[in-house]
């Protein structure tokens, strides 16, 4: 079964109940529960869509994780027009299922505008063409994947994705906490920046996490380990296109009581950063395997 970027901008696209009241539906990526980075995307369009001005676009979100999403549910987004200012507009965003929050959201937005202008530079990391894709280092292991994952890690995806060093996440070992990966969806966007940043806020959320499990020689896949989002946060400094490659650089400087801290820079392929990203997410080592939610 194939899950397409048709399916992917399917998922963003919410409907509409009230002026600032929209429900989305859920795409179950193998979690049991309702993808981090799908809530981030359907909260940004959500906000957006209450805009009075055109011509603003989102720099900054911030976003926390307060349960487990019910993939068996549709999800309502409520918005909150907290600020419409002469520059910038801030927006809340709250996602409820079962009559509960499961995620929160504040959202800023500012019309474009002259500035001074610096940034860092660009690891050197080999370019996408000389790295495989994620579904072609997968099929070297394909006889290792067990029988109740293998249609989701078999699967097309709408996204792809080529990491400079991989980790087999059924015999991982330890290294350093950073996680270079090449990204971009297996389609042609129309020229919409909200659409290019609702895709990559889906997608800022995969894999980010595990880049803290790297120095302890971890996957997500132990069943002994409890994995959850906490926060995210995402700063958007200038336009890009997710049909294009984008390095996304995640590095993980601290892990601390049962809480990994990873963050992570967007560059284009001529070097120009794009995007930045923070996430702390929960990394709870059981002493026996559970089945345990991620509910923290």
């Amino acid at each position: 079964m194939a899950y397409t970027l048709s399916d992917l901008r399917t998922l963003i696209d919410l409907e509409r109940i009230e002026d600032t009241i929209f429900r989305g539906t859920n795409y179950d990526i193998g979690s049991g529960s309702v993808f981090g980075g799908q809530a981030l995307a359907q909260s940004l369009v959500a906000a957006q869509r209450t805009l009075d001005s055109a011509d603003r676009v989102a720099h900054s979100m911030h976003g926390y994780f307060i349960l487990p999403g019910d993939v068996d549910a549709p999800i309502v987004y409520e918005v909150d027009r907290l600020r419409d200012g002469s520059s910038f507009t801030t927006r809340r965003i709250i996602a409820i299922q079962h009559g509960r929050a499961i995620f929160n959201m504040a959202a800023s937005f500012q019309t474009p505008e002259p500035g001074d202008t610096h940034q860092t530079s660009m690891p050197d990391v080999p370019p996408p063409d000389a790295l495989a894709s994620d579904m072609q280092l997968l099929e070297q292991i394909a006889d290792r994947i067990p029988q109740h994952l293998h249609s989701f890690y078999t699967e097309e995806r709408p996204i792809e994705v080529r990491r400079v060093d991989p980790v087999d996440p059924f015999n991982p070992t330890s290294s350093s906490p950073v996680n270079h990966m090449w990204i971009r969806t297996r389609g042609t966007l129309p020229d919409t920046p909200l659409l290019h940043q609702a895709i990559f806020a889906y997608m800022s959320d995969y894999g980010l996490l595990s880049t803290a499990l790297r120095p302890h020689g971890r996957s997500f896949l132990q069943p002994n380990l409890q994995l959850a989002s906490l926060d995210h946060a995402m700063w958007f400094h200038r336009p890009f296109r997710m049909d294009e490659w984008l390095l996304y650089s995640a590095e993980s400087p601290v892990a601390h009581g049962a809480r990994g801290f990873v963050r992570g820079q967007v560059f284009t392929q001529d070097g120009t950063l794009v995007a930045s990203v923070a996430q702390e997410g929960l990394m709870r080592v059981h002493d026996a395997p559970s089945d345990e939610s991620d509910e923290s």
